[in-house]
C-alpha cells in the first residue's frame, strides 16, 4: 500500500461545476476507482486564507492568515513541515502566495521561481505569479518535479478555473469550459502518476459567484469538490458535507504521518484508517 501522496489543488472550482463538466473524473468514480464529496470552505471564502487551512488544517481566527493582503510566514505546521519532520520528501508546483506563506515572504520574482532548498519547509518549488500562467505549463512544472525528485509529498496548485471566474463569471461559458479543461489535463496526467505508485486527492480553496468572485457565505462562494483516488478509500459518491478542515488530517492519514496537534480528528467517511 503506497503512502505517497499528490494533492491537486484547482482554484476556485465551485462544486456543482465540478460535477456537470469533469468527465473524466466522474468516469472514475463510475469505474469505482474514486470516491467523491463535498466540501464546505472555511471563511472568509478567499483564496490566501484557504491556502493556509488547506494546508495546515487551522481556521483563519486561530492562523491570522485573514486576508489575502495578509503577507507574512505560517506561524502554523504545514504539510510541508509535517512531511519533513517525519523523514518524507516534498514537493510543490504552485502560484506565489505558497511560498509566502512556507519559504520566504514577499516573493522576489527575479530569484524565487524555482527553489531547490532542504532547508525550507518545501524542499523543491518551482512558482508562478501570473494567474493566467497555463494549467498545461503547470502540471508539466509538477511533472517536472515528480520525475525529478520522486517526491513522497507533491502539491499541485492550479489557478487558470479562479482566473476565468473572475473574468467572466461562474455563469459563463468561459469557466464551465475551463472546468472542462483542467479535467482533460487530468485525464491526461492522473494515469501516469497513479502508474507511479501515487496516491491523489484533487480539491479546491473556494467556490465562484455569478458576479465573478467569492469571498461570502454561499454555497456558490464555499461548496468545493473533493475527489480522492486512493485504496484507502471507498470509492463512489459520498452526500455528507465535509468540513475543509478535515483535508489537511486526510493529507497525514494517506502519508501515514501524524497530524499536527492542531488539526481536527478525522471523521470522513469511506476512509480506511492505516494500520498502526
Amino acid at each position: 500500500m503506497s503512502n505517497k501522496l499528490i494533492f491537486i489543488m484547482i482554484d476556485g472550482l465551485r462544486y456543482d461545476t465540478a460535477v456537470s463538466q469533469m468527465g473524466y473524473m466522474h468516469h472514475l468514480i463510475e469505474q469505482g476507482k474514486a470516491a467523491r464529496y463535498k466540501v464546505k470552505s472555511e471563511l472568509p471564502s478567499l483564496s490566501r486564507p484557504l491556502y493556509e487551512v488547506l494546508l495546515t488544517g487551522t481556521p483563519a481566527y486561530q492562523n491570522g492568515i485573514t486576508s489575502n493582503q495578509t503577507v507574512r510566514l505560517s506561524k502554523e505546521e504545514s504539510l510541508f513541515h509535517l512531511t519533513k519532520k517525519n523523514g518524507l520528501s516534498n514537493a510543490t508546483a504552485s502560484y506565489y502566495w505558497v511560498s509566502e506563506l512556507y519559504n520566504s515572504a514577499p516573493f522576489n520574482v527575479l530569484t524565487d521561481r524555482i527553489q531547490l532548498d532542504d532547508s525550507k519547509p518545501i524542499e523543491r518549488g518551482i512558482f508562478y505569479w501570473e494567474d493566467h500562467y497555463p494549467d498545461s505549463h503547470l502540471f508539466a512544472d509538477a511533472n517536472y518535479l515528480l520525475q525529478k525528485y520522486t517526491p513522497d509529498f507533491l502539491y499541485v496548485h492550479s489557478m487558470n478555473v479562479d482566473d476565468d471566474g473572475h473574468k467572466f463569471t461562474a455563469d459563463s461559458a468561459g469557466y464551465r469550459n475551463r472546468a472542462i479543461a483542467i479535467d482533460i489535463v487530468l485525464a491526461n496526467i492522473i494515469p501516469h502518476w497513479l502508474e507511479a505508485g501515487y496516491q491523489i486527492i484533487v480539491t479546491a480553496d473556494h467556490g465562484m459567484n455569478n458576479d465573478g468572485q467569492h469571498g461570502g457565505t454561499t454555497s456558490a462562494d464555499r461548496d468545493v469538490p473533493l475527489f480522492i483516488i486512493s485504496d484507502r478509500v471507498t470509492a463512489g459518491v459520498y452526500e455528507e458535507i465535509i468540513p475543509q478542515l478535515q483535508i489537511a488530517p486526510l493529507a497525514c492519514e494517506l502519508l501515514n504521518i501524524k497530524p499536527s496537534a492542531a488539526m481536527q480528528s478525522l471523521v470522513i467517511p469511506g476512509l480506511t484508517k492505516a494500520s498502526s
